[in-house]
Formats: structure tokens, C-alpha cells, sequence
């Protein structure tokens, strides 16, 4: 069962391709490129590489956020394209899950953190491989103590984890720089459980998780707000 998986979710472009669980290449570039311009080459380069077609993949999986809005879409309308009149099965995995995942056999609280500005961080979290915080945008101020409260060793993951770094935080951990970062390998081993479980979409029915509306969406309310 080969699977293409994609993260476009934050700076990082990443896509790899799995038989079942077993890696068989990975391409990842934390540029400043939009992902525009750089998903597909990445894809068409990959496929290429390992002599796969579009037609050969059985499963599209995809990081559907939350994540930068912009980043979220391009990821999402880019597996709809690559799918599109194919009948293949599709799958959903969270960006937050996803990151998590890097750190796979870690003991303790994993968290990831994704800047969501204004002090805010798109988050969930982990202890021991079991979940103890769903999907969330929180306060950074407002998560940390949840976390330090279960003493534990606490590791973070994500493209919010320099919020941390001079912070005093009680049981952090140092995250390898190769693991804090989205990883499609990542999302590819989450969709196969997924699949396994019959949690699949169609191309058609695939979706976007935000967590919360878009910046203008949101000046657009408090500007009407003002108004009256």
C-alpha cells in the first residue's frame, strides 16, 4: 500500500512516500518559498526519484492543520488535484498528532506548539502516548502550567518552539533540532493506523482544520464591532 504524504502546514514543505510503515523516501526544505512554488516540484521530484507514478499511489494523506492558513489550503487543494477522479482513499491527520509523532517513543509530556501570534499557540498534548490535551489555540502563559502540574519530563515540538527556549520551565527537555520540525514521514505512519481503522475521505470531502478564523476574518468582526 504505497502512501504520499504531505505537510504544508508551517515554514516547512515535506512530503514522503511509505509502503505501508516502511519509508522509502522523504523530501524536506524549511525555506522561505511559499509552498506554492514549491510542493509539487518537490512531489514530481520525489516520485520521480523512487520510479513511482501518481497512478501507483494507493493513499493520499495530508497535515490539514491547524497551521498557517495560507500553508493549510495549498497542502489540502494540492492532494485534492493529485487525487482528483482517481477513487483513491484519502486521510486527514492533525498537524498537532503529526509533530507529535516525532518524537515516537519518548517518555513523558510531549507538546507541540505552533505560533499562532499574540501570544497565542496552536497546541495539544501527550504524556506517555496517550492524549491529555486535545486540538486547541491557547495562551502560551495559560499552557505551560497545565503541563509542568503532571511532573513530568516535558519536550516541545513545533515552529513555536523558540517561545520557549528562555523560558523557565519546569521539566523541559531539549527536542533535537532534526525532530522539531513537520516531518511527512510523520504524517504517512499516522495515516496508515488511520486506514487500518477505516478513517478515510474522499478527495472531494477533504477538509481544512483551522481552530480558529482567519486574520481577516477576524479584524473584519472587530471592525463591525466598532461600528456599532
Amino acid at each position: 500500500m504505497k502512501i504520499l504524504a504531505i505537510d504544508s502546514t508551517a515554514n516547512t514543505s515535506t512530503v514522503a512516500l511509505l509502503e505501508n510503515e516502511t519509508l522509502l523516501g522523504i523530501y524536506t526544505a524549511n525555506t522561505k518559498n511559499t509552498h506554492s512554488e514549491t510542493l509539487l516540484p518537490m512531489i514530481k521530484h520525489l516520485l520521480s526519484t523512487l520510479r513511482v507514478s501518481n497512478d501507483q499511489i494507493d493513499v493520499y494523506a495530508i497535515s490539514n492543520g491547524p497551521g498557517s492558513f495560507t500553508g493549510v489550503r495549498i497542502g489540502v487543494a494540492t492532494i485534492k488535484g493529485l487525487a482528483f477522479g482517481k477513487n483513491k482513499k484519502c486521510v486527514e491527520v492533525s498537524t498537532i498528532e503529526a509533530l507529535a509523532e516525532n518524537l515516537e517513543g519518548f517518555s513523558g509530556v510531549i507538546c507541540p506548539i505552533m505560533n499562532a501570534r499574540r501570544g497565542q499557540v496552536y497546541t495539544g498534548a501527550f504524556l506517555n502516548g496517550k492524549r491529555i490535551i486535545d486540538d486547541t489555540c491557547m495562551m502560551l502563559s495559560d499552557l505551560i502550567p497545565r503541563l509542568e502540574k503532571n511532573n513530568e519530563s516535558i519536550y516541545f515540538v513545533g515552529d513555536g518552539y523558540s517561545l520557549i527556549e528562555n523560558t523557565e520551565i519546569k521539566g523541559l527537555k531539549a527536542t533535537p533540532e532534526m525532530l522539531r520540525y513537520q516531518n511527512a514521514y510523520s504524517v504517512g505512519k499516522i495515516a496508515y493506523k488511520k486506514l487500518l481503522a477505516e478513517e478515510t475521505v474522499t478527495d472531494r470531502e477533504l477538509s481544512v482544520e483551522y481552530l480558529r478564523k482567519p486574520q481577516a476574518e477576524r479584524e473584519r468582526e472587530e471592525k463591525l464591532k466598532e461600528v456599532k
